[in-house]
């Protein structure tokens, strides 16, 4: 250090720190030879928390205030530094601000796929991304666990490894859930609900707080999604007949559109026989047969001598054809005829008296 700086420092009693940077959580106070005058001004901004520390000894911790370095303010360093009657001269100690603000968006993401069994597509490889919110919560424990000596700790001195366990923590999470692939996207609230209270227990160990965590997508690789895509089609068409005529009528529009290519009617075919070869191969599930309606027995009523008579059956109408009792010309109705009607123009019945014979006229 040069002389200016070290005759600036003599004069210099306030211990602040002015963060004008996004990243930074840890910054230790420089002075020289970390001298700090008697009744030093000590500030720490919303935000902040000072610690003290004496030859690698967490000593005082200050929350936001302004503060004046006496021992009355530094009665653990005064312990350490064995003023029992005050001090005068300068003390040699080390302060660290600490920036407890949130730290927002921080990415996560898997940088290999994860493998998950699903139970309805098998086995199958998923990636995800999102972001994660963390601010400081015990000073003392970030400072003696993660930043030790280091004068700048910097956020992303410690993201790759908070970013592991987000992604080490979201695939068990995600196992476990057994939520099936196309629920993912209606349950991302909760998948992340369960990420944070898992994922707290890691953080907290560093002294940290996960606020927030996002999962902004989780996706299949292109290959299943362009599997699902057809899957979708084929329902919102109608089934794979009329998929397989959507995309016979596609190949012959896109030929017609390319027909100056030498190759248009390849493409058409090719485009017919994939057609035909997805409705053989996928193997439509069984069509529904819907059975015939249930006959049900008609009645008829037969008019005689102005009156009304029945219901009968068919097989009543047989015997009174077969009997006589019911001829050509006797008027007949059932239901669906509009009036009554000669039994010869009731298809049925006509076709009964025509096979039966007519009664034997007796002498």
């Amino acid at each position: 250090m040069s002389l200016w700086k070290k005759l600036l420092g003599e004069f210099i009693d306030i211990v602040e720190w002015t963060d004008d940077s996004n990243d930074t959580l840890v910054w230790r106070f420089e002075r020289y030879q970390n001298e700090i005058k008697n009744g030093a001004q000590l500030t720490v901004r919303q935000g902040q928390v000072a610690i003290f520390v004496n030859e690698g000894i967490i000593a005082d911790v200050f929350e936001a205030g302004m503060y004046s370095l006496t021992t009355e303010n530094l009665p653990i360093l005064s312990t350490l530094k064995g003023w029992k009657h005050g001090f005068n001269s300068p003390f040699k100690a080390e302060v660290y601000f600490l920036n407890t603000r949130t730290f927002v968006n921080n990415k996560w993401g898997t940088k290999n796929p994860i493998m998950l069994r699903d139970l309805d597509f098998g086995p199958v490889r998923l990636r995800a991304f999102g972001n994660y919110d963390v601010q400081v919560s015990e000073p003392v424990k970030l400072l003696e666990q993660v930043v030790g000596t280091d004068g700048c700790f910097q956020i992303h001195e410690i993201h790759d490894q908070l970013r592991t366990l987000a992604v080490s923590r979201f695939s068990d999470a995600l196992a476990e859930s057994q939520i099936p692939i196309m629920d993912m996207a209606s349950n991302y609230d909760e998948l992340s609900t369960l990420m944070q209270q898992r994922m707290n227990v890691d953080f907290n160990a560093y002294g940290l707080t996960l606020s927030r965590f996002i999962i902004e997508n989780i996706s299949l690789p292109a290959s299943v999604e362009a599997i699902l895509d057809k899957r979708t089609s084929i329902n919102i068409i109608g089934g794979l007949d009329q998929y397989s005529k959507f995309q016979t009528a596609t190949a012959i529009e896109q030929a017609a559109n390319h027909e100056n290519s030498a190759s248009s009617a390849l493409e058409m075919g090719a485009g017919i026989a994939m057609a035909h070869q997805m409705v053989q191969s996928m193997g439509a599930p069984a069509q529904t047969v819907t059975p015939p309606p249930i006959d049900r027995p008609v009645h008829y009523y037969v008019a005689v001598e102005g009156k009304q008579t029945g219901p009968f059956s068919e097989h009543d109408i047989r015997q009174q054809i077969a009997q006589g009792q019911l001829g050509r010309h006797d008027k007949v109705w059932k239901q669906g005829l509009p009036d009554w009607t000669c039994a010869e123009n009731v298809g049925e019945l006509n076709a009964i008296l025509r096979v039966t014979p007519p009664p034997i006229q007796r002498a």
